[in-house]
């Protein structure tokens, strides 16, 4: 169980190590702090709490609010932050994934775990929707009873059991003035079209929603081909068009923007990189069995006619799509070595650089965890620029409403 001063180092993104060389303290103190063997100074804590509060943006900066589901490390937070946008309620129920959030949105702002848990009038009010809703076979289920959620008898019986229920319920109850989901490609063909037609109907035709929607490919901002569906919906009709999108051109980034230079131009960072020139640890290169098992499943597939293997790359190229996998073996996108070396993975650095993510962002937690995470996020680029479309059609639906209700009143 978490005492005060776990809580506040996970709000503020230290590693023990970082905590110790901030706040004077050895490894071991923070240790016995974080386990609550023993209680640290007032003036720890009240350290701790003022680098939290550096941190935080004001809100006067912001012009709407917006809640963040199924939020993963936050890539569709930093995208409405980006134009303005204050995120006034997130829910994520992957542990891991939520220290990460912590770590790098330092709210002092409890997230909400499984969305499924939550009814919706305890969401705040918003102005915008924002999920990376994961995509569940859709299927007939039945009448729903009645709970605490407010999920009403026989509501949506299309939806029912699936994740996707859970933002249509929330949308339903608060009618924000717009929302921004995303997911994989693929959400347009699975069963046949079906899926997507259902999520189409539901959003606009009985929710009264105006939706527009494409698919976007993260190799027009990182060197790196991603693609993903992107749905945009308005309360009120307004004149948005993925048409006015502004993308650059595709590939115009290669892999040398991303990778360690090693050659002393950054500091090393944490178990990364290492020495004055900070050059790449050994513990990414493939290990000779590693490597020699890749080459030979990509040969056996070859032999076959498949395109199965392993993706190598260099400076200059554009990744394959990282994946949440990537922990496993790294197979999509390796590193070629110069001096007879195996090739090697990316470091979590590089692959938060290769989401679009910049270098302030602090990667709290183990390279297992964070190549899930990386590989489960958003491209952030991508979805900012979408943002940026969105921003003066979210603020005339809100200006809209705010003028209807003053009328109404007077």
């Amino acid at each position: 169980m978490k005492n005060d001063f776990d809580n506040l180092l996970q709000q503020a993104g230290y590693s023990v190590a970082e905590a110790a060389q901030i706040l004077g303290y050895s490894e071991g103190h923070i240790y016995r702090w974080k386990r609550g063997e023993e209680t640290p100074r007032e003036a720890v804590m009240a350290l701790l709490r003022s680098e939290i509060r550096l941190r935080v943006k004001p809100v006067q900066d912001t012009a709407f609010s917006f809640i963040d589901l199924f939020a993963g490390i936050g890539g569709l937070r930093r995208a409405m932050e980006s134009v303005g946008g204050r995120c006034v309620f997130t829910s994520e129920w992957d542990k891991y994934a939520q220290k990460t959030y912590h770590a790098n949105y330092p709210d002092n702002r409890e997230i909400a775990g499984d969305i499924r848990e939550v009814a919706a009038q305890d969401v705040p009010e918003h102005d915008v929707l924002v999920a990376g809703f994961p995509c569940q076979p859709f299927s007939i289920a039945g009448v729903s009873k009645k709970n605490a959620l407010g999920r009403l008898h026989g509501f949506d019986d299309e939806t029912q059991g699936t994740l996707f229920f859970d933002v249509l319920r929330i949308l339903t109850y608060h009618r924000p003035a717009a929302f921004m989901l995303e997911n994989v490609k693929n959400l347009r063909s699975h069963d046949k079209g079906r899926t997507f037609e259902v999520i189409r109907r539901k959003l606009e035709e009985e929710l009264g929603y105006s939706i527009h929607f494409r698919v976007l490919d993260a190799g027009h901002f990182v060197p790196q081909h991603r693609e993903r569906i992107v749905i945009v919906g308005f309360r009120d009709k307004v004149s948005f068009s993925f048409d006015d999108l502004k993308l650059p051109s595709y590939g115009a980034r290669r892999l040398k923007t991303i990778l360690h230079p090693e050659n002393g131009l950054e500091a090393p960072e944490g178990h990364f990189t290492e020495g004055p020139d900070a050059v790449v640890s050994a513990r990414y290169t493939l290990t000779d069995k590693l490597w020699a098992y890749l080459q030979g499943y990509a040969e056996k597939h070859r032999a076959k006619g498949n395109g199965f293997g392993f993706g190598l790359v260099g400076p200059e190229d554009i990744a394959r799509t990282l994946s949440a996998r990537y922990y496993k073996d790294g197979s999509e996108i390796l590193v070629r070595q110069e001096g007879g070396k195996n090739p090697r993975r990316l470091t979590p650095r590089e692959c938060a650089r290769l989401m679009g993510y910049d270098e302030s962002f602090r990667i709290p937690v183990s390279d297992t965890q964070a190549y899930k995470q990386f590989g489960n996020s958003v491209a952030v680029p991508v979805f900012a620029e979408v943002a940026k479309l969105m921003r003066p059609h979210i603020l005339s639906v809100m200006a809209d409403s705010c003028e209807e209700t003053l009328l109404k009143v007077g």
